[in-house]
């Protein structure tokens, strides 16, 4: 659909040679009509274009011309602070920097005299100016993106704490990180990303805490990303994730600038892409999946129930298909009597085997739940209540499906709500146990869990490993874990952090 493929090292047979001879690749001359015709070579076809000529009423040797893009820049800037200026003022310019000091008024400027520059400060939204008799351009700052207002994140809503999100605006995001961070200490650092897009990326880490490694192992791999275009955070993380081929996630994504912020704290790395409101963030531990920010904004007693919730509801939507397989059709005693008569009854009608009903009913429920997420709200809402009520009861009373059946998989998909950040993993993980318990019964269920588990165990997340196992099992280790400690017992940062922090004190304390 974009058109995203890896840019190709040789050229192209449509276009040979383009890459020594384009000419964004050129340099400035002294001529301003030879720039002015490289430009709009440079530019040809390109109707938001806008361009002005502007001559001196005092001086008849400052003669320039401005370039800008439309819809991008800041009009009524350009016209009082730059064009105005040129044409009153009584400076004689000598060269671009005389133009800076003196002439225009704008906060922020650049002189060049390379065309690649030029082009991706002007479609940046910065405005040119070239100068008659100078070999150099300047650049001036007139920037004036349309972006929405900051409102709550709709996949991250709290009933408690801040309700800012971040928006596509990559400057924006960054001064709601500033804004809460009063610290030099904060170090944000700016990346081109994408051969055709030039997509500005930044790097952003509190530098007294920060994993050392963790982060030259990112830039080692930012540097290596070699794409037309980056159009979202995915695009970072899926050209630089650990364990590509894993269902599970290595990187983290919010919306929220108080989790972005909080995850600096703990000495971990924040990438954001300008176009994009999900700010990806690592290393990325196992137990953030069922971590929420509304845990650091409730009582602590709550916090850690409903962790534990999440990591429960984890482990049934994964495992209740197979366990209710393998139990049904190979371990039939350790279901009470009654109830095995009972299950025994309703199937005996139902013309398909349990493992393939209980397949086709999570196949139809994943079905349903992804139309109702595509759909309108008020027709996706509507289609949920006909997909549960009728459409599962109409299954019933046709002998399609049994009623157990109905409720093993209605249990597995409202658990599976509570973790929305594995529902990749849970996903194919209830599938792949379901089909080896369906064979070996609940020795099939044990080897699939068992060789997940092994899978987890070692995932790693940018040199971390995700599971930080430790041999003696110390209360500071697991305050933020599978429960959240009161703040006061909160002293230490997580282990990874605080090893580098030690490493860089050479043997201090733990921050």
């Amino acid at each position: 659909m974009f058109g995203l493929f890896k840019r190709k090292k040789s050229r192209s047979k449509d276009s040979p040679g383009r890459a020594n001879h384009a000419p964004e690749d050129g340099v400035l001359s002294s001529s301003l009509a030879k720039n002015v015709q490289t430009m709009e070579e440079i530019f040809k076809d390109v109707d938001t274009l806008r361009s002005r000529y502007i001559e001196n009423t005092h001086s008849k040797e400052l003669r320039c011309r401005i370039f800008y893009f439309d819809g991008v820049v800041n009009c009524e800037l350009i016209n009082e602070h730059i064009i105005k200026p040129l044409m009153i003022s009584e400076a004689k310019p000598s060269g671009g920097n005389v133009v800076i000091n003196q002439i225009v008024q704008i906060d922020e400027s650049k002189i060049t005299d390379q065309f690649c520059d030029i082009v991706e400060a002007i479609t940046y939204g910065n405005t040119v100016l070239f100068i008659e008799g100078q070999d150099k351009a300047v650049l001036l700052n007139t920037k004036n993106f349309s972006t929405r207002s900051v409102d709550e994140p709709d996949n991250e809503k709290v009933l408690l704490g801040p309700r800012e999100g971040f928006t596509e605006s990559m400057m924006q995001n960054l001064s709601l990180i500033r804004r809460r961070a009063l610290t030099p200490d904060l170090k944000m650092k700016n990346k081109i990303l994408g051969t055709r897009t030039k997509t500005k990326v930044c790097v952003c880490y509190m530098d007294s805490i920060v994993n050392r490694k963790a982060l030259d192992e990112l830039n080692s791999r930012l540097e290596k990303i070699d794409i037309d275009a980056v159009l979202d955070s995915n695009y970072i993380s899926e050209l630089t994730r650990d364990a590509p081929w894993s269902p599970f996630p290595t990187v983290g994504y919010t919306e929220r600038p108080d989790v972005v912020l909080g995850k600096l704290m703990e000495g971990r790395i924040a990438v954001f892409v300008d176009g994009s409101p999900v700010v990806m963030t690592l290393p990325y531990l196992f137990i953030e999946n069922f971590q929420s920010s509304e845990d650091y904004y409730m009582h602590y007693y709550y916090a850690s129930i409903a962790r534990l919730l999440r990591i429960v509801a984890y482990l049934l939507t994964i495992s209740v298909p197979a366990l209710y397989i393998s139990i049904g059709a190979f371990h039939h005693e350790m279901f009470p009597l009654q109830l095995f008569i009972s299950i025994a009854t309703d199937r005996k009608s139902v013309p398909l085997p349990a493992a393939i009903e209980a397949l086709v009913m999570l196949i139809v429920f994943d079905i349903l739940r992804e139309t109702g997420a595509r759909m309108p709200s008020t027709i996706g809402s509507a289609l949920s209540i006909v997909g549960a009520l009728v459409i599962g009861q109409a299954a019933v009373d046709a002998k399609l499906v049994s009623a157990p059946m109905v409720i093993i998989i209605a249990l597995t998909g409202i658990t599976s709500l509570l973790v929305p950040k594995l529902n990749t993993s849970s996903m194919i993980i209830r599938v792949v146990l379901l089909l080896f318990s369906s064979m070996f019964g609940f020795f099939g269920y044990m080897v699939g869990i068992s060789f997940f588990v092994t899978h987890i165990l070692n995932l790693r997340s940018f040199g971390v490993p995700q599971i930080m196992l430790s041999r003696k099992l110390k209360y500071q280790n697991v305050k933020d874990s599978f429960m959240r400690a009161p703040w006061w017992q909160m002293i230490n940062r997580p282990r990874f952090a605080a090893d580098a922090v030690r490493q860089k004190n050479k043997g201090g304390s733990r921050d």
